[in-house]
């Protein structure tokens, strides 16, 4: 990754969610998420064009991740801060703006999804008028060197669990997983329950979970 993906400039990794009230498109119409993958990168190009004033095109590996701390839906940006212009002159864009790129998106997003007659014109509407629509972007992770980047890029594509967190309750018959910080809270279900989440996350035959975006 490191040699051939990474291109020596600082990185950003930008965590995309959409809402809770989404997400069942995308899990049971998975072809959906190449497309969110497609609105994120155009939100995020609209948004170094307007910051610049022109035209940018930043260098992008993107993961679709549908699991979390606790085994949701969001999507992972590893985004050169900056881009090239048409001329190949690299711009560097050191900030980005979390709350304008979330509204971005949101906008894209929905859009997509009201041209496939998802959710109706008004409703998409109505969403994007309350004051917490449940698109959210958090930017802050910084990475300075390819290194960083590639440690970065190396969570982004992380497996579901973690072995270490997960532990069997022989009496209750129960999967117990702990998550969150310092895996200090822990979450029991019925081992048929496990199963199913577990199994609700492997990506359809063919499907593309990471993706590249990048210039020349």
């Amino acid at each position: 990754m490191r040699a051939e993906l990474l291109l020596d400039v600082p990185h950003r990794q930008v965590v995309l969610t959409i809402p809770k009230m989404l997400r069942l498109f995308f899990k049971y119409k998975r072809r959906l998420l190449g497309d969110l993958c497609r609105c994120a990168f155009r939100s995020l190009t609209y948004y170094f064009e307007v910051v610049n004033g022109s035209a940018l095109t930043p260098g992008v590996i993107a993961t679709i991740q549908t699991f979390g701390d606790r085994i949701n839906l969001h999507l992972h940006f590893l985004v050169t801060e900056g881009g090239v212009d048409e001329a190949g002159v690299f711009h560097k864009l050191p900030r980005i703006d979390d709350s304008r790129l979330a509204e971005l998106f949101a906008r894209e997003v929905l859009a997509d999804l009201v041209r496939k007659e998802l959710p109706s014109p008004g409703w998409a509407e109505r969403l994007l008028a309350w004051r917490h629509t449940g698109f959210n972007v958090h930017s802050r992770v910084r990475a300075k060197t390819r290194q960083e980047a590639e440690c970065v890029g190396k969570y982004m594509i992380r497996p579901l669990l973690s072995l270490e967190r997960l532990s069997l309750d022989k009496e209750e018959g129960k999967v117990c997983y702990r998550y969150g910080k310092g895996a200090k809270e822990q979450e029991s279900m019925d081992y048929l329950e496990f199963i199913a989440r577990v199994t609700s996350h492997i990506p359809d035959k063919g499907q593309v979970t990471v993706r590249y975006y990048r210039f020349c």
